[in-house]
């Protein structure tokens, strides 16, 4: 979602020791767990250090590679030594827009029912409990009738345990709302960045179903969107239930999703991704052009790093949190700056690195009309401004 965390702020605690990874698959506790994606040694993903820092040579040396479980399905982060924090920061209005949606959709569908609802928050996702309010649910501290999670379950190290609190949560006729990032739009857009420290799971809707059904619980209905390039909503219910149409032609479509050769080919999408931004940015600097970028999301992080940017090809990255500003990019010596500095540099081109923000940004900052050009891994850099 990607990834997708474009405004939050956060340092790793670096000192404190990680929790430990539970044994095996973090979903079923095989061992059976295939190697799809390695990015070798990277920053942590959410520890920015102040600008003034110059980074350090250990600053990047956290193992980041994706597995997959034969077993049950589930990629999954290899392996995690950093302990990242992760407070919400500024929602983004693609964000904002599509939660309001989904719970105009939900309801249509008859599954807003009872009066209790219990929010599992995540960093990338905000809050939808004032939506709720405005259908008459009043938040609860027990089970509650309807419990909602945007993108807040890849955070768990425990996948089984995660999934277990949940379904304990949801009242016995409630619903488990579930909102998250799609393996199958990562492999099929080439999201590899999508991989980051402190997301522990990446899902195909048969691997979290079967999470679920381990937990005692049924998909009945999902919904498409087209935030990150394409998520997916699921609400689930307590028992045995047959799936809707939706949920089945999901199923069908990401079938082949956790297959470890498909997954391979995000290796392939990460070092043309890499090589792509790079000789962009080396261009523009042959060419007299001043780069910012827009967005400090923790999906730049690696690509940042494994492209080798430096401050003489890009120049800083505008970021609306106050928590990242005056810091800089981990494992590189660009500094994160606030978007009224960014407007005031007069930059000849800027780097989106997320996309979903560019009808927010066009708005909010009309200077930059026509300087804009996007970061998207299935077609690396485009080298047309968008306007």
């Amino acid at each position: 979602m990607s990834g997708s965390d474009t405004t939050h702020g956060g340092r790793a605690a670096l000192l404190e020791p990680p929790p430990a990874d539970p044994p095996g698959c973090r979903a079923c506790r095989g061992a059976d767990l295939v190697p799809v994606l390695d990015l070798g040694a990277m920053p942590a993903a959410d520890h920015f250090p102040p600008a003034d820092t110059t980074p350090r040579p250990d600053e990047a040396a956290h193992s980041l590679a994706m597995v997959v479980c034969r077993g049950c399905g589930l990629a999954q982060l290899a392996h995690d030594d950093t302990v990242t924090a992760e407070p919400r920061g500024v929602e983004p209005r693609a964000l904002r827009e599509q939660a309001a949606a989904a719970v105009r959709r939900v309801a249509e569908a008859g599954l807003l029912r009872g009066r209790t609802v219990r929010e599992f928050a995540s960093p990338h996702g905000g809050s939808w409990l004032e939506l709720l309010a405005e259908r008459g649910f009043a938040v609860s501290d027990g089970p509650a009738d309807v419990v909602l999670d945007s993108f807040g379950l890849m955070h768990d190290r425990d996948q089984a345990a995660a999934v277990a609190g949940r379904a304990a949560a949801t009242a016995p006729a409630g619903v488990l709302l579930l909102q998250y990032h799609p393996l199958h739009t990562i492999v099929t857009q080439g999201q590899w960045n999508a991989l980051r420290h402190g997301h522990f799971a990446y899902y195909s809707l048969p691997a979290l179903r079967a999470l679920l059904r381990g937990a005692g619980m049924s998909v009945v209905d999902a919904w498409d969107f087209d935030l990150y390039g394409g998520t997916v909503l699921l609400a689930a219910v307590h028992g045995t239930a047959e799936p809707g149409a939706a949920v089945r032609r999901i199923l069908d479509r990401e079938a082949a999703a956790a297959d470890p050769d498909v997954l391979r080919g995000l290796q392939r999408s990460a070092d043309r991704h890499t090589e792509s931004l790079r000789t962009t940015l080396e261009s523009a600097a042959a060419r007299g052009e001043r780069v910012y970028a827009y967005g400090a999301a923790s999906r730049a992080v690696a690509l940042f790093c494994r492209a080798g940017v430096r401050r003489e090809l890009l120049a800083g990255v505008a970021d609306a949190a106050p928590a990242k500003q005056g810091r800089r990019m981990p494992g590189t010596d660009v500094p994160i700056i606030a978007p009224a500095d960014l407007v005031a540099a007069r930059p000849d081109r800027v780097l989106l690195t997320v996309p979903d923000l560019l009808p927010e940004v066009s708005e909010r900052f009309p200077e930059l009309a026509g300087r804009w050009f996007t970061d998207e891994p299935a077609d690396p850099v485009r080298e047309r401004p968008i306007r």
